[in-house]
């Protein structure tokens, strides 16, 4: 068991993890701004997520799974849970290509209608976070941004 002086020194270091720790710190601003972007997209009854995963899959050529999960920085059996409730929704469809392991997934006419149908609300919420943020400030928050995520993959599997 630990004592009180010891205690104190774990807790001065988690303090430090919270404070500092860059994967306690994004992963706080990323709910938050999903947080954010839910409420002002809540009309169009589509959440932040789901709405990212429909711009992807508009926009991945060919779109296929293994494309789609990389331009999300996201694994494939988070983007098949995610892309599963698109599908019951009507607003994806999926196929199987020659090749068993891959698999092309694409907006049906109702999913790009209401992806359209959100890009106001977007429009809107991505225009408040830039205003009061800085154009030139959100700018530079997004080139930090993607050399963080650079970095972050370019680390993976080095030790």
């Amino acid at each position: 068991m630990k004592r009180a002086g010891e205690y104190e020194a774990d807790r001065r270091q988690w303090k430090r993890v919270a404070a500092e720790c860059a994967c306690v710190n994004v992963r706080k601003t990323a709910r938050a701004v999903t947080q954010f972007f839910d409420r002002v997209l809540g009309p169009s009854g589509l959440r932040a997520t789901q709405f990212t995963v429909l711009v992807a899959v508009a926009l991945a050529d060919p779109p296929t799974m293994t494309r789609i999960a990389s331009a999300l920085v996201m694994d494939q059996s988070t983007l098949t849970r995610n892309l599963r409730l698109l599908e019951l929704a009507g607003m994806v469809k999926s196929a199987g290509g020659k090749d068993r392991r891959t698999r092309f997934v694409t907006l049906t006419p109702h999913g790009r209608d209401r992806l359209t149908a959100a890009l106001p609300l977007w429009e809107q919420a991505q225009h408040q976070v830039v205003r009061r943020v800085g154009g030139a400030r959100w700018h530079d928050i997004l080139q930090e941004l993607s050399a963080v995520q650079t970095l972050a993959r370019d680390s993976q599997g080095a030790s």
